[in-house]
């Protein structure tokens, strides 16, 4: 039986990414994935050779996706605040180009959608993405206090991460869109943030 085509796999990953996005971890079972899918259960195990296999492509797919776009945003931006609130900012914009992945990525615990018999190469290509994420926070720290330590890293680490999940969670979690309303909030938190120092070392 010859392979499944590039294009077939990324519908099988588009299902896959949206059933995580609507049912959560508990609801993904190879069956329930085909059945979005509209193929066989052997059509998984033949292109991915497990659940575990195929629910890491999603996670690493979506997520590099919005590392991507997080670093663009950052570049982009025309001065350090500004490039933090955009950082901060990625996952409305992210969510206004691909709704489930971001709801997946922001309501979906990856411990949960990701089982310990993940596959190592995959293991270690989702650890790579931690370690990105990691230097981005690092370089932000720097671009606003010209500090790489523990305390300005966990300033910018609210700022990027604890704030928008925070401000984001319920209408993601709703399948709502993010209003703008609730971006200049995030935004405003961020700036507030921004203006209390880390503490020194």
């Amino acid at each position: 039986m010859p392979r499944p085509r590039v294009h077939d796999l990324q519908e099988l990953l588009d299902a896959a990414e949206r059933l995580a996005a609507d049912v959560g971890a508990r609801g993904l079972t190879v069956r329930a994935v085909a059945a979005a899918a509209g193929v066989s259960n052997g059509s998984i195990y033949h292109a991915f050779g497990s659940l575990a296999s195929l629910l890491g492509q999603v996670w690493l797919r979506a997520a590099t996706s919005f590392l991507d776009l997080q670093s663009r945003l950052v570049d982009q931006a025309t001065n350090p605040v500004s490039a933090v609130v955009a950082a901060a900012d990625a996952p409305a914009v992210f969510a206004g180009q691909r709704p489930a992945a971001a709801r997946m990525l922001l309501t979906v615990k990856r411990e949960h959608l990701l089982g310990p018999e993940l596959p190592t190469e995959l293991a270690d290509a989702l650890l790579a993405l931690d370690k990105r994420l990691v230097s981005l926070l690092v370089r932000l720290a720097h671009l606003v206090w010209n500090r790489r330590d523990a305390a300005a890293v966990a300033v910018v680490t609210t700022c990027v991460v604890d704030l928008p999940t925070a401000l984001f969670r319920r209408p993601l979690t709703a399948a709502e869109p993010i209003d703008q309303p609730t971006r200049d909030r995030l935004a405003a938190a961020v700036r507030a943030v921004l203006d209390v120092p880390p503490r020194k070392e």
